[in-house]
């Protein structure tokens, strides 16, 4: 039996998303919002994915929301908006979306869109961090270890690192070894350290791949 042609296949997804969306059902609306967005089945175009989402959004729908503040924040689709994206960022994340509570964080670690706030953004962080969001758990991580928005601690540092860290997470891996190379809340071991170090720089991280160099240079933790 022969598979129907794919680009057929792309254009009935298309088809049946706007037909649903233009009759107002949310979630077709964020589907179809997303295809523009991330170029799937469609041309990519932010204009029409900004349209969607927003239509989505103010439905109620908490990815989209998500997304739609992705759009102020990159400026895509929309002129670009610090306090709209927060705005919308917050309405997902109240609604328990764990990408939007990762972003409403950023947002007031970095002062964007909000009044910067430590003590918030490490709130945040840590209700994306216990749904499972390795990126989050890793800035959890982050704030445990330099004391941002909460009091300085090595082992919740190290625990919440490890965590993304084994699964992937590269900023969680350098920052793994860092802990290990200087002995932070653990025996030192260059060994472990540079063993994250590559993990991390295999993925592309500059910092972590130069601290390989550095490995390789100084024969720590590598045979020369």
């Amino acid at each position: 039996m022969s598979r129907p042609n794919s680009t057929r296949e792309h254009y009935q997804t298309y088809v049946w998303f706007l037909e649903a969306a233009e009759k107002g059902n949310p979630y077709a609306q964020f589907n179809l919002g997303l295809l523009y967005k991330k170029g799937e089945c469609v041309e990519r175009d932010y204009g029409s994915a900004f349209k969607w989402l927003r239509e989505a959004a103010l439905q109620g729908i908490a990815y989209a929301q998500n997304h739609l503040g992705s759009l102020y924040y990159n400026g895509r689709g929309v002129e670009q908006d610090d306090a709209e994206a927060a705005h919308w960022f917050r309405k997902a994340a109240e609604q328990g979306d764990p990408s939007a509570q990762q972003n409403l964080g950023q947002m007031f670690r970095r002062g964007r869109g909000v009044e910067q706030n430590d003590e918030l953004a490490f709130a945040w962080f840590y209700r994306a961090a216990e749904q499972g969001v390795p990126s989050a758990q890793a800035l959890l991580g982050e704030c445990y270890l330099q004391g941002l928005g909460v009091p300085a601690n090595t082992a919740l540092a190290l625990a919440w690192l490890r965590k993304a860290a084994v699964q992937g997470e590269r900023s969680a891996q350098h920052n793994l070894g860092l802990m290990y190379k200087y002995g932070q809340g653990v025996d030192a071991s260059d060994v472990l350290a540079t063993g994250w170090f590559r993990h991390a720089a295999e993925q592309g991280s500059p910092c972590a791949q130069r601290m390989m160099g550095l490995a390789y240079l100084e024969g720590g933790g590598v045979r020369a």
